[in-house]
């Protein structure tokens, strides 16, 4: 039985008294008919994934009534332009990365995330509970744009190196694939960031033109091939703790939707943001095996690496407190729950991640007892 055609239509057969009235949706439900442009290609099934997902559950909550229809980075606009379609009204919405535009002001970043900022799950919690979307549409609305999560990588890799990295001194003069505000940082150190096309990345890497360069994780890094030219396998993206993917609805466009359709688009954007993270939890752990079972050779960046960036990223965000408009009290709101946040996961979370990863380190989770492998060492379909 189609349980939304029997809601809508049980009553109108029925007679006397007790005959309910069809639901309010399905008596006024006005078509809407929408273009969402991606940053992404299709081949980044996962991460494209993001956008078919919100179009789907619409489509599914309304019997069609509210379509979005989905095209891939390139096809309307190039991908690094959605949001600029959005604003001049080519398209409804696009479905983007907020840090592809701090050309425009680096006060777009924090809608996706900042180098040294909120993994997932703090992102997350600032976003729905501690004011992080009140704060983020009182800047993006003044650029004509309504901001929505719609996704997330989780934490990401720290990126492919053709050389090891034995410490700061090796990464003055290095050419590496980065861009935004991770790129303005990396300069500090003497790094010289080069923006790239995800496209153009490997030949760059074989030709040498680049040292080094940095895309998502395992699984959509394993399918462009750099552990082939550039071995060294770097962790952890300390630039994108977290990256939430997002929804932009022109400001028109969404004062135009009546208030069901509000809230059924801001309630598929939040499914939307659970699938992806747990696609990605899912896709990574076969996709990391099978990298290094190819020649990949995973190092973490060393302290002092990590303690020099750090102390670059807080110099940067303590010089746009001052220069970059809507900055400050976005940031403050960001850095004020990070705090917290941070000292909550240390708690309970990382003690019992840090325990359970002492008995996989032993060999003595259920699967590795039963000689069946880590967990990722089988059944996946990828």
């Amino acid at each position: 039985m189609d349980r939304r055609k029997f809601l809508s239509t049980a009553a109108i057969g029925g007679t006397g008294a007790g005959v309910l009235a069809a639901p309010a949706l399905a008596q006024s439900a006005p078509q809407v008919q929408w273009r969402c442009t991606s940053s992404f290609p299709q081949s980044l099934d996962t991460i494209y994934g993001g956008a078919q997902d919100v179009a789907k559950y619409v489509r599914e909550a309304t019997d069609g009534a509210f379509d979005i229809q989905v095209f891939a980075g390139g096809e309307i606009v190039p991908g690094l332009q959605a949001a600029d379609a959005v604003q001049n009204g080519t398209v409804e919405m696009c479905h983007t990365a907020a840090y592809y535009y701090v050309g425009k002001s680096p006060t777009w970043a924090l809608g996706a995330v900042i180098p040294y900022g909120l993994n997932n799950r703090g992102m997350n919690a600032w976003l729905y509970y501690g004011g992080g979307l009140d704060a983020l549409n009182g800047f993006y609305n003044g650029q004509g744009l309504h901001y929505l999560p719609a996704g997330n990588t989780g934490t990401q890799m720290g990126g492919w190196f053709r050389e090891e990295i034995g410490g700061l001194s090796d990464m003055d003069g290095l050419q590496m694939r980065i861009a935004g505000l991770a790129g303005q940082i990396m300069e500090q150190i003497g790094v010289v960031p080069q923006q790239i096309a995800g496209g153009d990345i490997y030949p760059a890497l074989e030709r040498g033109t680049i040292d080094a360069a940095e895309w998502i994780g395992p699984y959509d890094d394993e399918k462009l091939g750099f552990y082939q030219v550039a071995p060294y396998y770097y962790y952890p993206g300390w630039w994108e703790g977290n990256l939430t993917l997002n929804v932009f609805v022109g400001t028109e466009a969404w004062e135009s939707l009546p208030d069901t359709y509000k809230s059924i688009l801001e309630t598929a954007c939040r499914a939307a943001n659970t699938e992806m993270m747990a696609e990605y939890d899912y896709k990574n752990p076969a996709a990391l095996r099978s990298l290094v079972q190819n020649g990949a050779q995973l190092r973490a960046f060393p302290e002092d690496v990590l303690n020099a960036t750090y102390d670059a990223a807080l110099s940067l965000y303590a010089d746009l407190r001052e220069s970059a408009d809507g900055w400050a009290d976005i940031y403050d709101s960001m850095m004020q729950f990070q705090s917290e946040h941070f000292l909550w996961q240390q708690v309970a979370e990382q003690n019992f991640a840090r325990f359970m990863m002492s008995k996989q380190a032993n060999g003595q989770l259920p699967a590795q007892i039963q000689g069946a492998g880590s967990v990722g060492g089988g059944g996946s379909d990828n």
